[in-house]
């Protein structure tokens, strides 16, 4: 072996204490998991409103760092052009169709999603 280049074995030693120090990331399946258990503790019954609250941020806020971060959120027009909506990217974008205006034709209203329009 020549004296100028490195022995095999130190890169194989390298490569082998850079996969060590490496975290093994857990799979999102394992994360989302871990994430409803946290959400289900934290709904158990034992806790008072402000800590249950507190306990849902948290549980939402390990399994962001888990992830490596929130989810980056990306401007959008909405479909009339008046506006812009930030919703994470893959989210459809608004029709308008949650939207109605008010009896009195002031301002709009937006429903929260999955609840039927007011009866008029």
């Amino acid at each position: 072996m020549k004296p100028s280049q490195p022995p095999r074995f130190f890169f194989l030693c390298a490569g082998m204490a850079a996969a060590l120090a490496a975290p093994a990331q857990p799979a999102p399946d394992a994360l989302q998991r871990r994430y409803e258990r946290d959400i289900a503790a934290c709904n158990n019954g034992t806790l008072a409103a402000p800590a249950r609250e507190a306990c849902i941020r948290a549980a939402g806020t390990a399994l962001d760092r888990a992830r490596g971060g929130p989810p980056v959120e990306v401007p959008q027009p909405s479909s009339d052009g008046r506006a812009t909506i930030v919703a994470p990217p893959g989210a459809a974008p608004s029709s308008g169709s949650d939207a109605i205006p008010s009896s009195d034709g002031r301002a709009t209203i937006v429903r929260p999603a999955g609840q039927a329009a007011p009866q008029r």
